[in-house]
């Protein structure tokens, strides 16, 4: 990975899977007086891989940081991995199982 892809706040290029292509996702609020709301799945996505991005950088930027000590840095660490957890249900959206979140469980370091 390249110095300024690694520490810059760039987005890369991220697919969406083929099936949700021109789809959207529909929320309908549990009030029946109240009109449900569509959203551009494409849309949606690309929100998605954001947060992945800024999440990926704010791990960069805590790992480096130089006041920091390795136990707070362990700490971050682990919420952060937490909050990939939580955010695996997106998967299904991903072309490439390598561009998915990997909670805890997943994790290989």
């Amino acid at each position: 990975m390249g110095i300024l892809r690694r520490y810059a706040d760039i987005q890369e290029n991220v697919n969406l899977g083929q099936k949700w292509m021109g789809g959207k996702m529909v929320l309908h609020p549990g009030d029946k007086n109240m009109q449900a709301k569509e959203i551009p799945i494409d849309s949606f996505f690309r929100k998605i891989v954001m947060l992945r991005d800024r999440l990926r950088v704010l791990e960069q930027r805590i790992n480096a940081h130089d006041v920091l000590t390795d136990e707070d840095k362990i700490n971050m660490q682990q919420y952060i991995t937490k909050i990939y957890g939580s955010l695996t249900t997106f998967n299904v959206l991903f072309k490439y199982p390598h561009e998915q979140f990997v909670g805890e469980k997943g994790s290989k370091d």
